[in-house]
């Protein structure tokens, strides 16, 4: 059986070229390869806070039939209590929410594809707080393709995702969301 899983991204507009490729590696890794996923681009969330409005608010009643939603936030305001909390909240209302904070902000996974070239060691990069202008941008540019829809960050997904077990250790967060993700659906699966 196939299952539906809806990608919450802080903003669809790049990141979904990110986060696309990314969400069905880690549900293939998970045993779902039939899976079929979403990038939310209705609404256009435009950030953090309209991100977690529209979670609590408005996604519920178009999207609450779908297996399984998966929120990327950036790591800087999405502390584990509150992501712990707002999976509590969705899992009253009968969702099945998984929130993976990417550290610290979504750029990172491209940059999982060329970690020597970023001008910085890989655990600084991951601390970065201008990740996106100063180490993400020069990447892109660099092996990106700006005649590509994205600008090529679909393209450098691919070359990140390669190696999957070099991904996980890169990106831990997204190994344990890996792990979670094959919990709730062997868990699904028993009931």
């Amino acid at each position: 059986m196939s299952v539906r899983v809806l990608v919450i991204p802080e903003d669809s507009f790049n990141n979904g070229y990110i986060l696309k490729p990314l969400v069905d590696a880690v549900l293939a890794d998970a045993g779902k390869s039939l899976a079929k996923t979403m990038i939310l681009s209705n609404p256009r969330l435009r950030g953090y806070d309209h991100a977690l409005k529209a979670i609590r608010e408005d996604l519920p009643e178009r999207y609450g039939f779908w297996d399984l939603w998966i929120f990327f936030p950036d790591a800087d305001r999405a502390k584990p209590d509150a992501m712990r909390a707002l999976e509590t909240d969705l899992q009253a209302k009968g969702i099945s929410l998984v929130c993976c904070p990417a550290q610290p902000e979504t750029e990172i996974y491209c940059c999982a594809a060329y970690p020597k070239a970023l001008g910085v060691p890989w655990e600084a990069a991951r601390r970065h707080p201008r990740l996106k202008e100063e180490i993400f941008r020069p990447l892109l540019n660099r092996y990106g393709d700006r005649n590509r829809v994205g600008e090529g960050r679909g393209l450098l997904m691919e070359m990140a995702l390669k190696n999957l077990p070099r991904f996980y250790r890169l990106c831990p967060e997204i190994k344990i969301l890996r792990d979670r993700v094959g919990s709730h659906f062997a868990m699904d699966s028993l009931q």
